[in-house]
């Protein structure tokens, strides 16, 4: 018996019982994540949805099973709450924009530096600030920009000012607070998309006689598209759900809807009310998501 047709026998023969996973329990690789995301996140969404339009009780947290749309009647009825929410719209749009601009050069060089040891130490440095709690972070500003702080302190100082600017304490602060907090994460949303952008996009466009600057407009920008608009839609979501920015850089006077949230329920105990500004926060982010898709299908071509 020669090897060749003792070799064609084995391999016609019916493997039994392959180690691992089969086709059909793939499944169980999500299950873990499921479990979770349904306990910790479709369950507590479920409940504040059910708080949203429970009857008012202040004090009571669980919902009665009474349908009701007054929560959101007030919402709509008092300006001061809606105005909080085209107020938190804008701190997030303008903190995505500025983040936006200011990121994109940062992790432009991070991604084409071809020294090992500066993107390593540029590297370090963007991940350093997220190691450290945002509480510190913000206090540092407070330093940074308060009326006594390190800036108004040393323009009143060199008699630039006669008296210090507002840059804590009103919406300045608060887009400035986060959009300290949230530029590592726009940095790293595009490091990656700039990276998988071959040089030979570039080349082909200077070779046939575009100058850098056009070549990044009309190359390299809209490629990177994506992750541009992925970033600032993180940006804006961390923006519109942020309270502790808001609270500590807004002074108490600048007020978003968690401030508003925070105020409802830990304050006056009214968990419903509470809960319809956390539902219409909710609403939102879900909206900023559609937005998002629209603008990537159209400046991206769907490449998102």
């Amino acid at each position: 018996m020669t090897i060749a047709p003792a070799a064609a026998q084995v391999a016609s023969r019916p493997q039994r019982g392959a180690p691992g996973l089969g086709r059909n329990r793939l499944w169980l690789l999500v299950a873990p994540m499921a479990a979770f995301f349904a306990l910790f996140f479709l369950a507590p969404v479920l409940s504040l949805l059910a708080d949203a339009f429970d009857k008012p009780r202040p004090g009571s947290v669980a919902p009665h099973g009474e349908f009701v749309l007054t929560n959101f009647q007030r919402f709509f009825h008092l300006a001061q709450y809606y105005n909080s929410a085209l107020l938190t719209i804008e701190i997030s749009v303008v903190s995505s924009i500025v983040a936006a601009i200011l990121g994109y050069p940062l992790a432009f060089v991070i991604a084409k530096i071809e020294r090992p040891a500066w993107n390593t130490l540029l590297m370090i440095l963007v991940l350093a600030s997220m190691q450290l709690d945002g509480v510190i972070r913000l206090y540092g500003m407070m330093v940074l920009l308060g009326d006594n702080g390190l800036i108004n302190g040393t323009l009143i100082r060199w008699h630039y000012l006669e008296k210090p600017l507002p840059l804590m304490y009103n919406t300045f602060g608060v887009i400035v607070g986060t959009v300290q907090i949230t530029l590592p994460f726009m940095v790293l949303s595009l490091i990656g998309v700039i990276r998988s952008i071959h040089p030979s996009f570039e080349e082909a466009a200077r070779s046939l006689g575009a100058s850098r600057w056009r070549a990044f407009r009309d190359i390299t920008l809209p490629l990177t598209m994506p992750g541009l608009l992925a970033g600032m839609l993180l940006v804006f979501a961390l923006a519109s759900s942020s309270y502790v920015v808001a609270a500590l850089m807004g002074g108490w006077k600048v007020w978003t809807l968690p401030i508003h949230i925070f105020e409802r329920i830990s304050n006056s105990g009214q968990w419903q009310f509470g809960a319809a500004l956390s539902t219409i926060l909710f609403l939102i982010n879900i909206s900023a998501v559609f937005v998002y898709q629209i603008v990537s299908a159209r400046l991206t071509g769907g490449r998102t």
